[in-house]
């Protein structure tokens, strides 16, 4: 009678097991930035899946500092930019590669997709794929600067004590390659490429002259060039377009050379419990009319194809005036930056500092 009480109370147990097991929800445990996992978006996931999105909200330092912590353990998902990628994972293997035939690359922009798959690749496997980007280029007022077309024209003459940019790394690279040269190639030596900074410092001291000032605050440039103390100014696309909306003289131009720009990424953690999610939120995100919504709300382009087609006409207008295809296939991705070049890019920048 016992033996029986006993077989009837475990087939009970595993009777309640099976009805609660539905209620219990799958999870995806995200660390991303603020703003990267809408909670319209979030909502729509889980409508269509059942798994609910558990987001943490971090920035590459802590990103790569809570890998490190778990190695690889806690996340089922990450957002690190793909400059980020291949010297921590040398180091702490705290990503595993990404399976591609479980990525759907036929909404993905090429161009971004093969940047993103070069610049992660760590023993021969990529380790991350495109989700969104940003870029510096050039903002314009054509009413005063017609003509100005590349990151050269913060140089020229005609534009004397109208021009202003960051002394920062981005402006030595963005000129390195308007001057016709390759500041990329150059990184695994760190020789040609001191002589290449050397170059490029020497354009900078020479036209000093022309500069208004050399901006550290946004807003102040922005300002700036509202008041036409500024003609031509090396910033963000997000600042270009914000003025264009005041002023349409004004606007973010891709440069000749191509527009610097970084791209966050989508990684999966080493000890990721919930693979399967991974993928098919990536999957989910990436679909033209999702990655719209996001586009819409953060202002922000996608690597998904066509999908700033589907975006409001204000910020479709935005991306189509100032990256046709062609200017998006022409972005210089920023790549991992080895630990010695950085040096000699704050020497040349210190002596354009103190040039009279």
């Amino acid at each position: 009678m016992l033996k029986k009480s006993i077989a009837l109370l475990i087939v009970m147990a595993a009777g309640v097991c099976f009805m609660l097991a539905p209620v219990l929800a799958e999870t995806l445990e995200i660390l991303t930035w603020k703003g990267y996992a809408p909670t319209v978006l979030v909502d729509k996931f889980k409508a269509e899946t059942g798994i609910d999105v558990k987001v943490t909200f971090t920035n590459n330092e802590e990103m790569i500092a809570k890998l490190r912590a778990t190695r690889g353990a806690g996340f089922d998902l990450a957002q690190p930019s793909q400059d980020r990628i291949s010297s921590v994972q040398e180091e702490f293997k705290i990503y595993q590669p990404i399976d591609l035939s479980k990525i759907n690359a036929d909404q993905i922009i090429t161009s971004m997709l093969d940047a993103v798959k070069k610049n992660t690749m760590v023993n021969g496997k990529p380790h991350a794929v495109p989700f969104c980007w940003g870029t510096s280029g050039l903002v314009i007022n054509k009413k005063f600067a017609p003509a100005a077309s590349d990151y050269t024209d913060l140089l020229n003459s005609a534009y004397e004590g109208r021009v202003s940019y960051r002394l920062k790394r981005p402006t030595l690279i963005a000129l390195a390659f308007a001057l016709g040269d390759d500041p990329f190639a150059k990184y695994s030596d760190a020789a040609a490429y001191k002589v290449l900074m050397d170059k490029v410092g020497k354009e900078l001291m020479d036209k000093k002259n022309l500069v208004k000032n050399y901006w550290s605050n946004g807003d102040s440039l922005l300002q700036s060039m509202r008041s036409n103390e500024v003609f031509v100014a090396m910033a963000w696309d997000n600042g270009g377009w914000k003025l264009h909306a005041e002023n349409p003289d004004i606007d973010f131009v891709a440069p000749k050379s191509g527009a610097l720009g970084w791209i966050d990424t989508f990684a999966i953690p080493a000890k990721a419990k919930n693979i399967d999610g991974a993928y098919k939120w990536i999957n989910f995100m990436l679909r033209p009319e999702n990655a719209a919504v996001f586009t819409n709300i953060e202002k922000c382009g996608t690597a998904s194809k066509g999908a700033i087609k589907m975006t409001d006409a204000s910020v479709r207008g935005n991306f189509e005036r100032s990256f046709p295809d062609a200017d998006i296939d022409n972005i210089k991705w920023y790549p991992p930056v080895p630990a010695q070049l950085e040096s000699i890019e704050g020497m040349i920048l210190d002596k354009v500092k103190a040039a009279k």
